[in-house]
């Protein structure tokens, strides 16, 4: 276990957050609060992905697969856009 004061924990932040992997760091400030750094680890799910209580809906795998399919075969509709006439002097 470190411990940092609040102006040194600030200068070398990045070592800092480097040596909590490892072991835990304490920083101190003046009035003599404690603070602890410890990494989060990060998360291996999609962000697309929703907790099964979240989201009810009678919407199947198939049924989505469909939708996409037929978004992609629709023809698009471009707007062209709009000619100034030219002027001649």
């Amino acid at each position: 276990m470190k411990v940092y004061t609040y102006s040194t924990a600030r200068a070398r932040l990045s070592s800092v957050l480097e040596e909590s992997k490892t072991e835990e760091i304490i920083i101190k400030r003046r009035k003599g609060e404690l603070y602890t750094v410890t990494p989060k680890t990060a998360f291996l799910r999609s962000p697309f992905d929703i907790p099964s209580s979240g989201l009810k809906t009678n919407v199947t795998v198939d049924d989505i697969v469909g939708m996409v399919r037929e978004s992609r075969a629709r023809p698009y509709k471009t707007r062209r856009p709009s000619r100034k006439a030219k002027r001649t002097s």
